[in-house]
């Protein structure tokens, strides 16, 4: 088969596997009634719920992300993006930045890349030496086995993105400019080298996929459908059951007058689009 028609295939089967807008939205609409359910437990059992994504620049990781946190409560739910090591933080051991953020109890803590930077892009663009990222794949797995054993549920996922559907995530960031931030000089710069990043996610794989702390792997090409897989997946695997609230109503009050604004103060104006 040739590039051509292997591209064709590809994108043939995913309008296929495609999900319609409202098709999509009814049924994300019960998975997010589902992590409601899912963080009042938490929140009753003080329960430590971690959550690290991987994957690839343009994978989905922001977008799974954005729909498992547009319904729940931010302090409840708390994403962790973090930034580029500081100078005190690179002289520190090197999983140590990363503990602070770890859940407490009642938490659910969602990194959207993680520890894992170590095994990817730090080895791909050599921010760290080749002793660092085997020391790191030797040693992580230990760290998570004391993560689990004080109580922490642990899921890490990977989010596969073919090649062609890469190129054209990265390419619609270029010519939108709601997306540009997305794109920089460092995805830029790791777009050429995929299959280096092939080697260490299979490395990172072998070292790191544990019976406390496994793998799990999302095909993303289809968007709509990894982030029903990966919510509906977590779901089921976290034992949460229903918390009881009782009867919610509103109480009775009275409004007897309604004082109007003073004309002194500052009001938005309506836009002009």
């Amino acid at each position: 088969m040739n590039n051509a028609s292997h591209k064709s295939r590809i994108r043939e089967e995913t309008e296929v596997r495609s999900l319609k807008r409202k098709e999509y939205e009814q049924k994300l609409r019960k998975l997010h009634i589902e992590l409601v359910k899912l963080q009042e437990w938490v929140k009753q059992e003080d329960k430590k719920v971690c959550v690290v994504f991987e994957g690839r620049d343009g994978a989905g990781k922001g977008g799974v992300i954005k729909a498992m946190t547009e319904r729940v409560s931010p302090r409840v739910f708390r994403v962790v993006a973090m930034t580029a090591p500081t100078e005190r933080e690179k002289s520190q051991m090197y999983v140590q930045r990363y503990v602070p953020h770890f859940p407490s109890a009642g938490e659910i803590v969602i990194f959207d890349r993680s520890w894992y930077n170590r095994a990817g892009v730090e080895r791909v663009m050599g921010f760290c030496t080749e002793d660092q990222a085997k020391n790191f794949l030797k040693v992580v797995p230990e760290v998570e086995k004391a993560m689990a054993e004080s109580g922490i549920m642990l899921f890490k996922y990977w989010l596969e993105v073919s090649p062609e559907e890469q190129t054209s995530r990265l390419a619609a960031r270029i010519d939108d400019k709601r997306k540009i931030w997305k794109l920089s000089q460092m995805d830029l710069d790791s777009y050429t080298r995929w299959d280096d990043y092939t080697r260490c996610r299979d490395d990172m794989f072998a070292a790191t996929d544990t019976s406390w702390a496994p793998w799990f792997i999302a095909r993303s090409d289809n968007k709509r459908q990894a982030r029903l897989n990966i919510i509906s997946h977590l779901l089921s695997n976290i034992p949460y059951k229903k918390v009881s609230r009782g009867d919610v109503k509103l109480p009775k009050r009275n409004v007897a007058h309604r004082k109007p604004l003073s004309d002194s103060l500052r009001i938005v104006p309506e836009a002009e689009i």
